[in-house]
């Protein structure tokens, strides 16, 4: 693949866990309309909730989370009675209806709950909200955070899945990052989890770090893979010092280029797929069995702030600063500041900041990006079963787009447009041509390979 080629299709754009993308949000959505769009959410409305955990024992200089670190456990403490009434606000506006198939702990460090506080929010959840049987519990674990407590704790709150960040176990890279994570370490946490009836783990690679180079992702998959996980995310890394300041310590000049990111991406797929994965969407790949891998092959599969997902439910509540909930009206965020979430908590349950509400055009325009970055391929007749003829516009816009396409980077195929394997590394880039946002708007994204 040419340089030429990599460096037109590798400018910055949105990685699209969502659509509008967040830069779009604004204040015109506030705790009302949150209120409003809760009680529209019928009785049988899958619900998936998203606990945001906002706390580090240390700062990754990589990190790109809203965060912050924390060297005593006081922070914690006082934040945590703000999300269990933030629930309980929640829950009441919707009046019993909804029931809950997931719950998703995230951060910061979720993993620094202390396990009483973790039990608690699991059982204050199973209070407040129908559970559906087949209901999932994950959480984000930094295996530093690990103690014997913690492990059976995780156990007792019954979670089912681990996600374990493990970037890349070469120490000059760990260093330059300052995420100190062995691979003992990490391994003992995947054994340990499993030992107490944990059925999925997923771990997180990234490439385009500094000092990365081929050999040292291609030595991290390996150790992965001997862990043998469920699934692999394999995420670049995304430079943006613009946004996240931290990311200043890290050394611009070692890191990879664009072309070299490419080259640690594919190596890296190549090993994880000779190791028997499937690859699902851009970046991550999964056992044949798993839940995941099975959506990803009868269509199934979706996207959203956690990446590639079989999570299908129509609203996602989020709970905790920062976090986004996304509705079938649109997407509400709770205000980042943890001092400013409390005090809104405390004094009115909610502390919605911004958010959008969807038109019928943003319908359209995220049901192809969404199904371009899943399934590398824009469905022409799902597209008009689902907005009837308000969507030949836009299928017109992804004719004209092959037809312009010089670099042979997708095709119309009978069933509508598909992305070439030439194309599949640069999905984003070809997904960011249907975002009518981007163009208006002013906020800078991380390259897009």
């Amino acid at each position: 693949m040419s340089n030429d080629l990599i460096a037109r299709y590798s400018k910055p754009v949105p990685r699209y866990t969502s659509y509008p993308t967040a830069p779009h949000f604004h204040d015109g959505i506030d705790d009302n309309a949150y209120r409003d769009w809760l009680s529209e959410l019928s009785a049988d409305t899958a619900l998936s909730l998203y606990v945001h955990v906002p706390f580090c024992d240390r700062l990754c200089w990589f990190c790109g989370c809203n965060t912050k670190q924390v060297l005593r456990y006081d922070p914690i403490a006082a934040y945590l009675p703000a999300v269990h009434r933030e629930m309980e606000t929640v829950a009441g506006e919707l009046g019993g209806r909804g029931r809950t198939v997931a719950l998703h702990f995230g951060g910061g460090s979720p993993s620094m709950l202390a396990p009483a506080d973790l039990i608690a929010l699991g059982d204050r959840i199973r209070a407040l909200f129908h559970i559906d049987p087949a209901f999932e519990f994950s959480i984000e674990i930094d295996p530093n955070d690990m103690t014997p407590d913690r492990y059976d704790g995780f156990a007792r709150a019954g979670v089912t899945r681990i996600s374990v960040g493990l970037q890349d176990f070469d120490p000059k890279v760990q260093q330059a990052i300052n995420r100190l994570q062995s691979f003992e370490q990490t391994r003992d946490v995947v054994e340990g989890m499993r030992a107490r009836g944990v059925t999925s783990a997923n771990l997180d690679i990234l490439y385009g770090l500094p000092f990365q180079t081929v050999d040292t992702v291609e030595r991290t998959v390996d150790q992965a893979l001997s862990m043998r996980p469920d699934r692999i995310a394999l995420f670049g890394y995304a430079h943006v010092p613009w946004m996240k300041t931290h990311q200043k310590m890290i050394d611009e000049t070692a890191l990879p280029s664009a072309g070299e990111r490419l080259d640690q991406s594919q190596a890296a797929a190549t090993r994880i797929l000779a190791a028997g994965y499937r690859q699902i969407g851009i970046d991550h790949f999964a056992l044949p069995a798993d839940h995941l891998a099975v959506a990803a092959a009868d269509g199934t599969l979706r996207r959203n702030f956690q990446g590639y997902t079989t999570d299908d439910a129509p609203a996602l509540l989020g709970f905790g600063a920062s976090s986004i909930g996304n509705l079938p009206q649109g997407y509400v965020q709770n205000v980042t500041a943890t001092a400013e979430y409390i005090r809104r908590i405390e004094a009115t349950g909610l502390a919605i900041a911004r958010g959008i509400a969807f038109t019928g055009d943003d319908r359209q325009r995220g049901y192809v990006i969404e199904r371009l970055m899943c399934d590398f391929h824009a469905p022409f007749a799902a597209l008009r079963r689902r907005f009837g003829a308000a969507a030949e516009p836009l299928i017109a816009e992804l004719r004209a787009y092959a037809f312009a396409d010089s670099d042979q980077l997708v095709e119309l195929t009978p069933s509508g447009l598909t992305i070439t394997e030439r194309g599949k590394p640069f999905v984003r880039a070809i997904a960011a041509n249907f975002d009518a946002y981007l163009a208006r708007g002013t906020a800078r994204h991380s390259i897009a390979v």
